[in-house]
Order: structure tokens, then sequence, then C-alpha cells
């Protein structure tokens, strides 16, 4: 059996900060930041919120529409690096709240690329026969690991949470090839301090992520006996639109089928390419049939693509 997506769902918080706002709190300017990165707001989460609290809004709202319910769903996999607390982990806290105690439940690290990692491993426990439903959460709140003093890093980030619901799809569709990296070597460009906030060598990051993004999915599209004509849409992870626009053109493809939603919320890690996926399902960007690939690298260094035909 084929592994697909049954359903979408995200979340995003309501308070918007602006470049304009930014430039009152930091050495920086709203041309500054649109010209390197093409974002102009991003999403901040109050701070009575959780990040289970945005992963478990998102999660809802792809039950509904994948139609599952709670005790349909057989594993919960959610992908971040701004968990809650240390333990336990937020899959296990939105497993209660969504009442699906029939699900085992682990959170998976691997940064940016965290969703395309929650994906291939939803893909195996289904195509075994293993587990029927699983549920994949991307959920970050970035904002409470920021230094805010910091211009280098303040102005990229945001808050939010995509979901999706894998299940069993027919054989024409779902998931047909995908990519897994990691060099951690790459550790000192991208991490967490010991001071718990984000640091990132935005040069190193940017020459492997312009490399990496591309060759990763081409290879995706290569692996299924396909060549870059064939992809529908591309939806890399919105970090910044440079390196967005380098991938789109390693598979010379339209900018009319490539996700971009940076100027709205930053760049939100995991829940970057779910909230994507999600936002252009609804909005008719996908359609049935439509080969997608998803792209993105992250701290780690880690890096993801997948290729999946879009339907049940």
């Amino acid at each position: 059996m084929n592994a697909g997506i049954l359903g979408m769902g995200h979340f995003v918080p309501e308070r918007i900060l602006t470049n304009k706002e930014l430039e009152e709190m930091v050495d920086t300017s709203d041309e500054w930041i649109r010209t390197r990165t093409g974002i102009e707001e991003r999403r901040i989460a109050p701070d009575d919120m959780n990040t289970s609290d945005m992963a478990y809004e998102a999660a809802k709202n792809a039950m509904e529409e994948a139609e599952v319910k709670a005790d349909e769903i057989d594993l919960i996999l959610v992908a971040t690096v701004t968990s809650d607390m240390g333990f336990p982990s937020v899959a296990t806290q939105i497993q209660a709240r969504l009442g699906a105690f029939k699900a085992a439940a682990m959170d998976v690290s691997a940064a940016c690329a965290g969703f395309m990692y929650g994906m291939v491993t939803g893909k195996q426990f289904i195509e075994a026969g293993t587990y029927k439903n699983v549920l994949i959460v991307g959920v970050e709140k970035l904002s409470k690991i920021m230094n805010w003093e910091d211009r280098n890093t303040c102005v990229l980030f945001g808050d939010g949470a995509g979901a999706a619901v894998m299940g069993p799809v027919s054989e024409d569709r779902g998931v047909l090839s995908f990519e897994l990296g990691a060099d951690g070597r790459g550790i000192p460009h991208l991490h967490q301090t010991e001071e718990d906030v984000i640091y990132m060598n935005g040069r190193e990051v940017f020459k492997f992520a312009v490399r990496q993004m591309g060759e990763s999915a081409l290879n995706v599209v290569e692996k299924i006996g396909l060549t870059k004509n064939d992809v529908d849409y591309l939806i890399p992870h919105q970090a910044n639109i440079r390196i967005m626009e380098a991938a789109r053109e390693k598979l010379d493809i339209p900018v009319e089928k490539m996700s971009k939603n940076i100027q709205k919320y930053g760049n939100t890690s995991a829940a970057s390419i779910p909230i994507a996926l999600s936002e252009d399902v609804k909005s008719g960007n996908i359609k049935d049939g439509d080969l997608v690939v998803l792209v993105g690298f992250g701290g780690g260094l880690t890096w993801g693509a997948v290729a999946f035909r879009w339907g049940k």
C-alpha cells in the first residue's frame, strides 16, 4: 500500500510582529529585511500559549479535514525543537488533549527538516501495515529561544504549527520518494547556545542551503524516473527568499508553481512546510494528481525532501 496525506491543518498566533516594529528594537530596517530575506512580518505566540497549544489546534484541523477520529489515530509524531519542557513530549501532551489514547506518541528533533523526517517515519509504519493513521505535526515557538538583541536572527523567525494525517492511499498517489540527510560537522553554524538562544552563521548556512535544497529536490524527482518538467508544485522551507529562489531555479519551474508565505510568517522551522502545504491545499494551488516536492534544511545540519502525488 502507498502512504499519503489524508488531511492538512495549520494554526498561527494572532500577534503580528512587523519589520517596522523591529526597527525600533534593533539596528535594522524594513528595506534590509525585505530585500535580504523576503520577510515582512511574523507571528508571535503570547507567553501563555505553549508549543503544545499550537500543535493541538493544527492537529485538530487536520483530523477534521481527514475525517479521522481521535480513537483512529495509531501514532503521533511531533517535529519540534521548542517543546514545552524537557519531557514529556509534545506528542504525548496533544495525545491527551485529543483523546487519542490508542496512539503511540513521540517527538522528532531534526529542526527545520523535522516535518520531512516525520513524514518518512510515518510512511514506513503505514506501508509496513503496522499502523493505519499517523498524525504528524510540525510546530515551533521560536520566540521563546530568541535573542531579541541579535539583529541577525531576531528578524527571521516566527511561531506556528502545521499538521497532516497520513494513511493508506491508492496506488498512484502518496509518497513516491524521499531523501533524508545530516552532517553534524555543521553544528557550529546553527545551534541553540548555552544561553538557550539561537545562534546562526548566516553566510555558512546560506551556502549550504542553496546547494542542498536544489540537489535534494532534484534527487527525489529523479529517483522516481521523472524529470523536473514533471513537477507541478514546489514547497521549499520558508527560510529565505533567495534560498527558495535558488531551489526553484534548480528545478527550472515558474514562480507561480512555488509556494511562498515567508512574507507573512518568516521562518517557522519545523512548522514552515506543513503550514505552507496546508494553505496551498486549502487555496486550490495543489490539485488532485499533482506531483508535489517538499524540501527543507535545518540545524544539525539536517535536510530532507519528499516527492508525492497529491490525492487519496
